[in-house]
């Protein structure tokens, strides 16, 4: 599978680690910088890299890493048609896939082992979307809102309340 990889400074060398696992492992990594250690670089310039590439590549998967992994998953996501989850155990890799058929992930190297990360990074890219209808439904309403920004028709789901 190819997986479109970037990173700043801070998941540098993580990054260069987990680009020799997914080779060896049989992936066609496609590195998307960052390409040298620069402290003042930023991290959007790199996710929207690996967001757009992955969009444009059906099939492919994407993994962004950062310190933490918050901001790369928000830039990522701005990327039209990236669904971007930070995952920080292998449930929440598993999940990722399955329910939500995210197709980038993303890690904070400096919250994980290298060993811990790669193994998140491995277990979102072996772990297949389920194709349940209802996680396919609510998926339609994301890529729906994301095209028109326009909520799904009936408004907000409504109950009565218990007294």
């Amino acid at each position: 599978m190819r997986v479109f990889v970037g990173t700043d400074h801070a998941g540098l060398e993580f990054k260069d680690h987990l680009l020799r696992v997914l080779g060896d492992a049989g992936h066609e990594p496609i590195d998307c910088g960052a390409f040298e250690y620069d402290a003042q670089d930023d991290y959007p310039p790199f996710c929207f890299e690996v967001g757009e590439r992955t969009v444009a590549a059906p099939g492919s998967l994407g993994v962004v890493i950062g310190g933490s992994g918050n901001g790369e998953q928000i830039a990522a996501n701005k990327v039209p048609g990236v669904r971007a989850a930070l995952v920080w155990n292998t449930e929440t890799a598993q999940l990722a896939r399955q329910h939500n058929d995210a197709n980038v992930v993303s890690i904070g190297a400096r919250q994980h082992t290298p060993e811990e990360a790669t193994e998140l990074v491995l277990e979102f890219l072996r772990t297949p979307f389920s194709g349940d209808e209802r996680h396919v439904r609510r998926i339609g309403l994301v890529t729906d809102y994301e095209r028109d920004r326009h909520r799904p028709a009936g408004g907000l789901p409504t109950r009565t309340p218990h007294p």
